[in-house]
């Protein structure tokens, strides 16, 4: 079984040319630059999970690998569209806002954000494709969907690439164990707190993006949205005590992946500490790629844009 650790973003390592410096031999031409990919169109569109619309945003060619891209906090389907493009010529994409968000349903009630129910959404949007698996990519929130939808439907899912979120046992471990991990996320357990989503705005919620442009699509997105139902996913899915679990308490007993694993973090992450992706190869039975990544934070896809979409592509072709 081959377990790569990519360190540093380094993906794979190239073989050197042997050089002669007793023979000259005559350059070789200069490559031609390659063709500039077509844009392809996106498309807006809607699959149902009983009664709730989950918008999503596809494109590339309809018979290709279908891929399927999930947002976290606070976020919505626009984090995907840098690498949307780097995969839409060979590869089905898309990209959803899920429920709560932008332009999906946004259903009252702390239940309707369980992880069944997020788990439900997922395959409703690959069957709305005419699919019976994908590639499944989540961030956040959406890496956390992304472990549970391979937990709870391992027939679904083709391969898996997480970004930033540890697997679940192994985070559940590291909130046991690693007090520094425990206090770094008290503010999972203030976002269940009722009320905690008054303290909430559009124009704060879209702090974190840097680009003026891209900023303002955020504000409008999250006006859109449904701030109580952002604190739902916290008060439905994340452990709610108030002290740290005993280092010996039980692990959550989560089935094997059997299917090939990339997980990339940004180590200057402040809410999901490294050390928590220590151990992944455990949970899985194939291969698994660590891509740590030094000067990325916790929305590793824009602060390493270029080298997250890079080895996503190279890492799905190796895995065709």
């Amino acid at each position: 079984m081959l377990r790569a650790a990519i360190v540093g973003g380094m993906l794979f390592a190239l073989p050197l040319a042997a050089c002669s410096p007793q023979a000259a031999t005559p350059a070789a031409p200069a490559a031609a630059a390659p063709a500039e990919k077509t844009p392809m169109k996106l498309e807006d569109k809607y699959a149902d999970d009983e009664g709730v619309k989950i918008h999503y945003v596809v494109s590339g060619p309809a018979d290709a690998p279908l891929v399927v891209m999930i947002h976290g906090y606070p976020d919505y389907s626009e984090t995907w569209a840098q690498l949307t493009p780097v995969l839409n010529d060979a590869y089905r994409t898309v990209a959803v806002d899920t429920r709560g968000y932008n332009l999906s349903d946004k259903p009252k009630g702390v239940e309707n954000y369980d992880m069944t129910k997020l788990v439900a959404d997922i395959a409703s949007v690959i069957k709305n494709e005419g699919r019976d698996k994908a590639i499944v990519i989540g961030h956040d929130w959406g890496a956390a969907q992304a472990w549970a939808f391979e937990f709870a439907h391992p027939e679904m899912v083709d391969k898996l690439i997480i970004l930033s979120v540890p697997h679940p046992t192994a985070f559940a471990h590291e909130l046991a164990t690693n007090k520094v991990q425990y206090e770094h996320s008290q503010y999972a357990r203030n976002f269940q707190k009722a009320g905690s989503e008054g303290e909430l705005t559009a124009e704060g919620l879209a702090g974190w993006v840097k680009d003026p442009a891209e900023k303002a699509k955020y504000v409008e997105a999250f006006k859109r949205s449904d701030f109580a139902a952002m604190m739902n996913y916290y008060r439905a899915n994340y452990p709610s005590g108030t002290n740290q679990p005993a280092p010996d308490a039980p692990l959550p007993n989560n089935p094997p992946i059997n299917v090939p694993v990339m997980v990339i973090h940004g180590i200057k992450d402040q809410a999901l500490l490294a050390s928590g992706h220590s151990g992944t190869w455990n949970y899985v039975t194939k291969d698994t790629t660590l891509l740590m990544i030094p000067d990325a934070g916790h929305f590793v896809q824009h602060d390493a844009a270029d080298l997250v979409n890079k080895s996503i592509r190279a890492w799905l072709d190796v895995h065709k």
